[in-house]
């Protein structure tokens, strides 16, 4: 079973959208207005592992999974022009509106092929391997669902952690515009990835 956490670590803990998001959400001074967005990462996890676990991946389809991986890239996009836009006050840091909500951690998860290459492999090969079901698949999926809030958030504290050394407010500005760029470019792999090279090779 150590199997299991060890893959959701690896796939969960690497840079993503998401994380990305929680990173430039600590380099903003914004870890507790984004608490919303960390629960529902994490909440969205906890929906696949059990969807999938149940229900099993028979009735997704290829077309299915390439047309949520264009949803998510269009709101990992929307996102990336939020974060571009957004105004560093330095003063009022501590009082700054909130940038990412629930909703967005949700929406965002769920529509983030990346969530479907950790909860799948996970819900339909590992957990029948390893005799996970009923119950004990209800308390596997609350812990790697733990694990997903824990991904955005450790990434954020680092953020929250290096922005407290920084004074420029032009400094925070390009963070965030880096970021946004690298969600542009997290957007196009996937979008490559997971849309059209499935669409290609299906002959669409």
């Amino acid at each position: 079973m150590i199997e299991i956490v060890a893959y959701a670590l690896g796939v969960m803990y690497t840079p993503g959208p998401v994380n990305l998001l929680g990173l430039n959400a600590g380099l903003n001074g914004q870890v507790r207005t984004s608490l919303g967005f960390f629960v529902g990462v994490g909440l969205a996890m906890l929906i696949l592992l059990l969807v999938f676990g149940w229900a099993g991946a028979a009735w997704l389809r290829g077309d299915m999974l390439a047309l949520v991986g264009a949803l998510g890239c269009g709101y990992i996009l929307y996102l990336a022009i939020k974060v571009a836009r957004s105004s560093i006050n330095l003063s009022a840091v501590r009082q700054a509106s909130r940038v990412l909500s629930f909703r967005d951690g949700l929406i965002m998860q769920l529509c983030n092929p990346k969530a479907m290459i950790v909860t799948l492999p996970i819900a339909t090969i590992q957990f029948p391997a390893a005799g996970i079901h009923d119950m004990s698949l209800v308390l596997w999926s609350l812990g790697l669902a733990a694990m997903a809030f824990g991904a955005p958030s450790s990434y954020a504290l680092v953020g929250a952690v290096v922005g407290q050394r920084i004074e420029n407010p032009t400094i925070f500005k390009g963070f965030s515009l880096a970021m946004a760029a690298l969600l542009v470019w997290v957007a196009i792999t996937i979008g490559y990835e997971h849309v059209w090279l499935p669409l290609v090779s299906g002959g669409l």
